[in-house]
């Protein structure tokens, strides 16, 4: 592996425990001037300031929440990482009221590095998996 993809390694392993802790201010010094959010495919979420508000949100959702990276590529200018998301539901989320269920689920994201900084951070997850664990099942008859 090149001095490149190791430092690119780094600095998304740096931005993911920033996250993990809630600091978001030192999670968005990593970022560059230009950061653009993907929260799924194309739906663009330009700056820092948007990104922390929405990582927010979600985690403000699921109280003592953890989220374990399993894997991690780099190559040229891009890292993908695979990673596990766990937590109790215990604030609104897309319009749900705290139910107390243990969501757990995965992601993927890639993220682009420019000039040392992360310039792009794409998210994929699977929604629907999320709303099924949020969403307590109708009571059988």
């Amino acid at each position: 592996m090149n001095t490149e993809a190791i430092n690119n390694k780094a600095l998304a392993q740096k931005f993911y425990d920033y996250l993990q802790n809630e600091d978001y201010e030192s999670a968005a010094q990593l970022c560059h001037e230009d950061f653009i959010f993907y929260l799924q495919l194309d739906t663009p979420i330009h700056g820092t300031d948007g990104f922390i508000v929405s990582e927010k949100a979600n985690f403000d959702a699921f109280n003592g929440f953890k989220f374990t990276v399993e894997k991690m590529f780099a190559e040229d200018n891009h890292v993908a990482v695979f990673m596990v998301f766990d937590g109790s539901h215990s604030a609104k989320l897309m319009g749900i009221e705290p139910t107390g269920n243990r969501v757990r689920f995965s992601l993927m994201m890639l993220l682009k590095i420019k000039d040392g900084k992360i310039l792009e951070k794409r998210a994929h997850f699977d929604k629907a998996d999320i709303l099924r664990q949020l969403t307590p099942l109708p009571a059988v008859s």
